[in-house]
């Protein structure tokens, strides 16, 4: 089988290439440029020139072709454009997924395919399945084996066709064992760090990055106690299941009048829920947190200490059309719901959670209340230890 891999420059892609290499396959190796510009980036230079130079080694030590493909100005369209869109209109985007359905599992799939590939290869830690139902194929999104290195929450915007297309020839492996592999057979990544910050990027100063498109404008930094009567549940009454989960998931509607003014902050939407770093608040026992962000009166809401009760809600909503079902067979219908195991961000232990499926969306309810739910970022759902599927947080 022709294989193309993605050879990012780190140990996960290097180790990839080999391990299909040794199952006898035609393995080619192709960079991703899509990345050019280092006025923002926080390593000396722009770390896409020492990955490629580094894929290269790999290639050359390999034996295998290699080229490198410059995606730089349709990352710029597809990814960079949509961050700045959404940071604008005051939800949190995740880029890395959206790389994943829009520049590797699509352009770079479709490149793969033009070269007269097979397949299309990563280094992520996942694994595809595949099972037959009634004479179809359908392809299974699991976990990575190595629950600390698991990615396939970046991977819960892929389809059908998608998967079918790709391998992840080290979904099956820890990552203390690629390092060893790689170590073994002499890779220059053995030992390279992991990197950091966003996809092709690298670290960025966000407030920096964001600040070509979206001006700096001073607001006010609202501190939100948390004896707050906003707070102060009665004993809600609701005539139906969806009357309770509007209530559950919807935010808690500050105004100014609500908190003390305890500074002020140099743009709303450069904020996140959730967030801690880089408010410059002093004078507190405990860290501050951003609780809200109100881009239209370009307010933030902040309350103290990590037990805030303004950053605990028990659910969430997603909207119909921002709904994705990786396994396409098993979409609810309305008034359906799905017992899950639901994550709202990479690296968080899955939570036991219901989806509730109704016209205009799916509600998720979880079990436990939930810190920091925020906008615009991905809640992807498991049965068991696979991926199903995923939507934008509302």
């Amino acid at each position: 089988m022709k294989v193309v891999v993605g050879l990012s420059g780190g140990v996960d892609s290097s180790v990839a290439a080999y391990l299909l290499q040794q199952q006898g396959h035609e393995v080619i190796g192709l960079f991703m440029k899509n990345w050019n510009d280092s006025e923002f980036t926080l390593e000396d230079e722009c770390p896409w020139v020492e990955d490629s130079n580094d894929a290269l080694l790999i290639a050359q030590k390999l034996n295998i072709p290699y080229q490198v493909i410059d995606l730089s100005e349709i990352y710029k369209e597809r990814i960079v454009d949509y961050m700045f869109h959404e940071y604008e209109s005051g939800r949190t985007p995740n880029p890395d997924v959206l790389c994943n359905r829009e520049i590797k599992f699509d352009i770079f799939l479709k490149t793969a395919l033009s070269l007269g590939a097979d397949k299309v290869a990563t280094g992520h830690y996942a694994r595809v399945h595949s099972l037959n139902n009634e004479g179809q194929t359908i392809y299974q999104l699991l976990a990575g084996i190595d629950s600390n290195k698991d990615q396939s929450y970046f991977l819960c915007q892929l389809n059908q066709y998608q998967l079918s297309k790709t391998l992840f020839p080290i979904g099956n492996l820890t990552k203390p064992e690629v390092r060893q592999i790689a170590s073994e057979i002499g890779l220059v990544t053995a030992n390279k760090k992991d990197s950091q910050g966003l996809c092709f990027i690298g670290k960025i100063r966000l407030p920096d990055f964001l600040q070509q498109k979206l001006k700096p404008k001073k607001g006010n930094l609202v501190e939100i106690f948390s004896d707050n009567p906003i707070y102060k549940k009665e004993e809600q009454s609701f005539s139906t299941k969806k009357e309770e989960l509007i209530y559950l998931s919807t935010p808690f509607p500050y105004t100014i009048e609500d908190g003390k003014v305890i500074g002020e902050h140099s743009g709303a939407h450069y904020y996140t829920i959730g967030q801690r770093k880089g408010l410059g608040i002093g004078g507190h026992i405990e860290p501050c947190f951003v609780l809200d962000t109100d881009v239209q009166n370009n307010t933030i809401y902040v309350g103290e200490g990590k037990n805030h009760p303004g950053l605990f809600r028990k659910a969430l909503f997603i909207d119909q059309k921002e709904v994705h079902w990786v396994r396409e067979d098993l979409p609810m219908k309305i008034g359906e719901t799905m017992r899950v195991r639901v994550r709202i961000r990479y690296r968080q232990s899955l939570q036991e959670a219901v989806l509730y499926q109704f016209e205009e969306g799916i509600f998720i309810e979880f079990e436990n209340l939930q810190s920091a739910i925020t906008r615009g970022q991905f809640a992807a759902w498991y049965v068991e230890d696979e991926l199903i599927g995923s939507g934008v947080i509302s």
